[in-house]
């Protein structure tokens, strides 16, 4: 293996569990500012003192600004460093860092406060070698879970050389450690239903039912499901909301559905698929949430060749169905790669983990990564 990577992966191994303690110690669920800030401030307190801390505004609306930490080099390349700070647990709910078995149990350890540990620990052993590099930044932001609007920080960063996203590191084929070049596009499919109430014993059929009308937009949506198919497309009805009293026809609720595909014509067909009037309630449709799909296939097969040199070993080029903001920047950075963090599992549950055992590895493999996407290897 390469001697420096080698050297600077074992340092950020060796206090990865120390920083991961603190970063999760803060719950910080999307659109609470206090703990977006406090979360920001511990990170910021994990970067190289060479790093300089610039908040910026947020994509969503009443959100606290994002955290981007930059280091200035005296080389060519720039490679952007990308991560989010918020999770999907409520504060109710937050569970503190703990040692369970072989494993780092705790809210929002594996997506992604993981993976940004060793962003954070990249970025301090770049700063060691300014020679290697013209700038990196690693950009925080503190609304990846929840976000509708539209990403704010693409052209920011619009030519760099590579983007690199830390989401949660996979296995490939024959166990080789993998990285994700390919992601599906994601929608949030919203459909709304304006029916007539009546009284639901004496005058029924007076009413325009909502919620069946929403039975059956969940069912239209739900035929389009397809993912082993040419495009594979997922479509989940997820949260359905009608009706305010027992005895009353509903006439008005609200349906959430969750369609992942390859790319973004596919989710469009499926706000097609849903009618615009069922028995008098009419159906209005919409994409509350838009995110393109990436694929860097082409560009990153060099990479990992260089970077598995350096380190030693093959790396895998691999694919997954969760959304990520690394789709955001693939269309103006080519070269972006994801699943740089560490590998665990169940994220968004109450026993969301950490594999402590992949920590190490995965902390070479970012180095490495980082280090070929500037050219430095």
């Amino acid at each position: 293996m390469d001697p420096f990577v080698a050297e600077q992966a074992a340092h950020i191994a060796a206090r990865a569990e120390r920083d991961l303690e603190a970063l999760v110690a803060v719950s910080s669920p999307s659109g609470d500012v206090r703990a977006a800030d406090e979360c920001a401030a511990v990170a910021a307190a994990l970067a190289p003192e060479e790093a300089v801390a610039e908040r910026v505004p947020c994509s969503s609306p009443a959100h606290a600004d994002d955290l981007v930490l930059r280091v200035t080099g005296t080389g060519r390349g720039r490679a952007l460093l990308l991560g989010h700070l918020d999770t999907v647990v409520a504060h109710a709910a937050h569970r503190p860092l703990h040692v369970h078995g072989d494993r780092l149990v705790g809210s929002g350890s594996v997506d992604m406060k993981g993976g940004d540990v060793l962003a954070l620990g990249v970025l301090r052993a770049l700063a060691r070698r300014p020679t290697d590099f013209g700038q990196v930044a690693l950009l925080l932001v503190v609304d990846e879970e929840w976000r509708t609007a539209p990403f704010g920080h693409a052209d920011r960063f619009a030519g760099w050389d590579a983007c690199l996203c830390f989401e949660a590191g996979q296995i490939g084929p024959g166990g080789a450690e993998a990285v994700v070049a390919r992601r599906k596009a994601a929608g949030t499919v919203r459909v709304r239903a304006h029916g007539r109430a009546a009284h639901a014993g004496s005058a029924p059929d007076r009413g325009a039912n909502a919620l069946l009308a929403l039975a059956a937009a969940a069912q239209a949506v739900a035929a389009c499901h397809d993912p082993e198919g040419p495009r594979h497309r997922s479509a989940v009805p997820t949260v359905v909301r009608s009706g305010e009293a027992f005895k009353v026809v509903p006439a008005e609720g609200e349906l959430t559905c969750d369609v992942r595909a390859d790319d973004l014509a596919a989710i469009e067909e499926v706000l097609a698929a849903v009618p615009g009037e069922l028995d008098g309630a009419r159906l209005e449709t919409d994409q509350l949430r838009r995110w393109p799909g990436m694929d860097s296939s082409a560009a990153v097969g060099p990479l990992l060749e260089r970077a598995g040199a350096a380190l030693g070993r093959r790396l895998h080029a691999g694919a997954r169905g969760g959304a990520s903001d690394a789709s955001h920047f693939a269309p103006s950075i080519p070269l972006t790669v994801d699943g740089l963090g560490p590998r665990g599992g169940a994220a968004h549950n109450p026993d969301e983990y950490v594999a402590r055992d992949s920590i190490a590895p995965r902390a070479e493999i970012a180095l490495a990564l980082t280090l070929a996407a500037l050219d430095a290897l």
